[in-house]
């Protein structure tokens, strides 16, 4: 680990064959061999916070990503305005989602430092990204950060396209590190245990941690829901499981 980096702006291909704008971070500590980690943004989009992340995960050790899921209405556009585009299409669809992911992963272990392992985490909207991808494409481990609606759709007036994938989890492909805040409302309390029953009824391996007085959004610095304590906390737990499985 070391705190030299290089960071870029690149493309990959994507779903469709489709060009995926991302932030691509990597340390530059001459270790031969390392894992990779996709970050993926939450609903908000890809702002600061999510690069500050990517960063985080290169001062780690790992070639660190960050597509840009809002590339398509949102090239050239704040991270504000890009989100507000793609919201008013409904947001991104699955489909897309896992076909940008998959793409990820690929650019990933085409690097000259890859060990061929890659990882998965997100926030928010990209917790529920998380495990849709790792039911979908080839990784090594999955950390879903208080991903909402996995286990039920969203309601019918948001407009958006997000409907339960609770039907994906018995194909989930990688270990799982869940992180949740118990008076969050989506996901609930209650959510987490319907989508923890359903990993142990298929013999999926995972880990729930879950914090009281944290709600949505708790690893947000920047935000007013912020819980140190519980981001300290995830940040240890999440550091431990991409070194088990990285």
């Amino acid at each position: 680990m070391g705190d030299s980096l290089t960071a870029e702006m690149i493309t990959f291909d994507g779903h469709g064959g489709d060009e995926v704008e991302a932030y691509l971070v990597r340390p530059t500590d001459g270790q031969p061999s390392r894992g990779g980690v996709i970050v993926i943004h939450h609903l908000p989009g890809w702002d600061r916070w999510s690069k500050a992340v990517t960063r985080r995960f290169a001062v780690l050790g790992y070639d660190a990503i960050a597509p840009h899921l809002y590339s398509r209405v949102g090239r050239g556009l704040s991270p504000d305005d890009a989100a507000a585009a793609a919201r008013a299409q409904g947001g991104v669809p699955d489909e897309q989602v896992a076909g940008d992911m998959a793409g990820a992963a690929t650019y990933l272990r085409g690097l000259d430092t890859s060990n061929g392992k890659v990882g998965v985490i997100g926030y928010c909207s990209g917790g529920r990204h998380a495990v849709l991808t790792a039911c979908n494409v080839e990784v090594d481990a999955a950390v879903n950060c208080y991903g909402g609606f996995v286990t039920r759709d969203v309601p019918p007036e948001s407009g958006m396209w997000m409907t339960s994938i609770i039907d994906q989890v018995p194909g989930l492909r990688a270990p799982m590190l869940g992180l949740f805040g118990n008076d969050d409302v989506s996901p609930s309390p209650e959510d987490v245990n319907d989508l923890e029953k359903v990993l142990v009824d298929n013999g999926k391996s995972y880990e729930f941690h879950r914090y009281d007085g944290a709600a949505h959004a708790f690893f947000c610095v920047d935000r007013p829901a912020y819980r140190p304590e519980a981001a300290v906390d995830g940040w240890e737990r999440i550091e431990t499981f991409f070194g088990r499985y990285l």
